[in-house]
């Protein structure tokens, strides 16, 4: 992405904003931190989660509370162009909670444009 890693961080990691990049079916409602709830329009059910942030890592970890059916972590790193490289990591522990590789592909392809779209108007806005 072409920001820095700290402005990529801060944008993912805004709770506030989480649905301006997520995939569009997830809906993620703030609770007692680190605990939300996330709405899936795909199964439309409501599911306890975790959501912590850790800046001193540049990493956004998440995954379901009871259940421990579902865990990602999303990891933003530097280059030396000042660009910024995000690696996102899903494990699927339940067949319930995996709507297959074709799907998760393409979540993932779209809500990282999203999150690229969000940090360039972020910053473009920050600079002028």
């Amino acid at each position: 992405m072409p920001a820095q890693h700290e402005q990529v961080f801060d944008q993912a990691a805004n709770v506030g904003q989480l649905e301006t990049w997520l995939p569009r079916d997830l809906h993620v409602e703030p609770e007692e931190p680190p605990a939300v709830t996330v709405h899936e329009d795909r199964t439309d059910q409501d599911t306890s989660a975790l959501l912590s942030a850790r800046p001193e890592q540049m990493r956004l970890e998440w995954g379901t509370r009871e259940q421990g059916s579902y865990a990602g972590w999303l990891q933003a790193a530097g280059l030396d162009s000042g660009a910024s490289e995000v690696t996102v990591h899903l494990s699927f522990f339940d067949d319930s909670h995996d709507p297959g590789p074709r799907t998760v592909d393409q979540a993932l392809d779209g809500s990282l444009r999203r999150l690229e779209d969000q940090v360039r108007m972020r910053t473009d806005n920050a600079a002028g």
